[in-house]
């Protein structure tokens, strides 16, 4: 019973799989199956309506036959004087076993007596005509030759007396084939142009929504896109002008971030640059030394903050950067200042990015390795996807797995002390991942088997 559950949902998720994943794609293909399933009723209830129009034509000239020949019947007349296609014989030849029609035999009992003339029973059938003979004096006859004839034929019997019966045929329309064609023709055509309407409506109301998502996801990549067009229906339009007054009032915010970023910016810098000066009046060598630290991580601190606020809003343009070459720059500076750090050598590869962002980045996580492992050892590969991957390793102790997740959180450090030795505001890594994320890409931490972390800066291809 599990078994097969499973199956059938397994199956289901397939089959959802298989459906169309936009609004118009997913609209015209309900759209099209109700349409289908709509024409496929309609086909079939005219088909029969148009059989029982052929029953009920066939059924009337069949009885007007019956009319006549029994008439000319009580007047005693002959059989050959009889109406073409009427037989008088000793039985019915309509049996129960035919496909009766109740419906005909009760309007031809209607119309005999409209004529005066009563009738002691009155059967009919539709038989096919190979199938229908009548035994007239030990001889069996078919109705007006019908049995030569492909076709159903209506049967009425009418008893004018004991053992006196009068019979008459009348053949169904031939070219049945042709009325399913005309049906089907006509059923394809009304489908063919309400489904080109719907589809129709569909577009229109599918591509406002459309333009709608792309701007919703190119939102934070340009920020200075136009606003959507407004289209489609009413209420639809109501909701793209809403999104284009959320819009405007969301650039304007960030613009009111980045005039108070850049106010605090500089309001903090000045009284810092003004103590930075002041240290300098200091005697005690060591209290100045300490003091200058002190204010050079808070501009420190003071810088990662306002580039990981800015970073939804980058004002570097992008360039494509021989990747490597950027990183040799960087390792020279670490080189310059006596740290240990090494870079593999590696061939020209050129990626578009940010370049002071990117090496921003880096930046963070060289000094992350040099802070906790004591040394950095740079690598650059060419992922299978055509990305472009940046490792940074190191040989300290390494993050606890349930923490690494953690430690991209802005003010997170997995050392605690806020020391000088070890210090930082913990944004370094959640800076490096924003840079990183900006760009389409992303960081990831992993503990080395023989000892130590490596840090992955991912770029996608371009």
């Amino acid at each position: 019973m599990t078994t097969g559950t499973g199956t059938g949902t397994g199956l289901g998720r397939s089959a959802l799989r298989l459906l169309p994943r936009s609004l118009g794609g997913q609209l015209a293909l309900l759209v099209a199956l109700a349409l289908g399933a709509a024409q496929a009723v309609n086909f079939t209830l005219l088909l029969q309506a148009t059989k029982r129009q052929a029953v009920a034509q066939a059924g009337t000239f069949a009885l007007a036959r019956l009319a006549e020949a029994v008439q000319r019947a009580r007047a005693g007349q002959p059989e050959a004087a009889m109406a073409g296609g009427a037989l008088l014989t000793g039985d019915s030849p309509v049996r129960p076993a035919m496909a009766q029609l109740p419906d005909i035999a009760e309007r031809g009992r209607d119309m005999l007596a409209q004529i005066g003339v009563e009738v002691d029973a009155l059967s009919a059938a539709q038989v096919p005509a190979r199938e229908f003979s009548v035994r007239v004096d030990g001889r069996g006859r078919m109705l007006r030759g019908a049995a030569v004839q492909q076709r159903q034929i209506i049967v009425v019997s009418a008893a004018i007396a004991p053992g006196r019966w009068v019979t008459t045929a009348a053949s169904l329309p031939p070219g049945e084939g042709r009325v399913i064609g005309w049906l089907a023709f006509q059923t394809l055509v009304l489908y063919g142009f309400v489904l080109l309407a719907v589809l129709w409506i569909g577009h229109r109301l599918a591509r406002p929504l459309a333009e709608l998502r792309l701007a919703t996801e190119g939102f934070s990549r340009d920020r200075a896109a136009p606003p959507v067009a407004e289209r489609g229906p009413d209420d639809i339009r109501r909701l793209v002008a809403a999104f284009n007054a959320m819009r405007t009032r969301i650039v304007g915010m960030l613009d009111e971030k980045d005039r108070m970023l850049g106010a605090i910016g500089h309001d903090l810098r000045t009284p810092l640059a003004s103590l930075r000066v002041r240290t300098e009046l200091v005697d005690d060598e060591g209290e100045r030394a300490r003091m200058a630290a002190t204010i050079d991580e808070m501009n420190r601190t003071l810088d990662d903050i306002l580039s990981l606020a800015r970073l939804g809003r980058p004002s570097e343009a992008v360039e494509r950067i021989d990747l490597p070459a950027l990183i040799d720059s960087l390792v020279e500076e670490f080189e310059d200042l006596g740290a240990d750090v090494a870079f593999a050598p590696a061939g020209r590869l050129t990626v578009a990015i940010r370049p002071t962002l990117i090496k921003r980045a880096l930046r963070n996580l060289v000094e992350n390795a040099l802070k906790y492992g004591g040394c950095a050892r740079i690598d650059v590969e060419r992922d299978g996807d055509g990305g472009v991957a940046v490792h940074v390793a190191d040989d300290g102790p390494g993050i606890p797995p349930d923490r690494i997740e953690a430690m991209f959180e802005p003010f997170t450090r997995l050392e605690t002390s806020r020391s000088r030795e070890t210090g930082g505001a913990g944004l370094g890594l959640a800076l490096a991942r924003a840079i990183a994320e900006g760009h389409g890409g992303g960081i990831r931490l992993v503990n080395r088997p023989g000892g130590g972390l490596q840090a992955t800066l991912k770029l996608p291809p371009g």
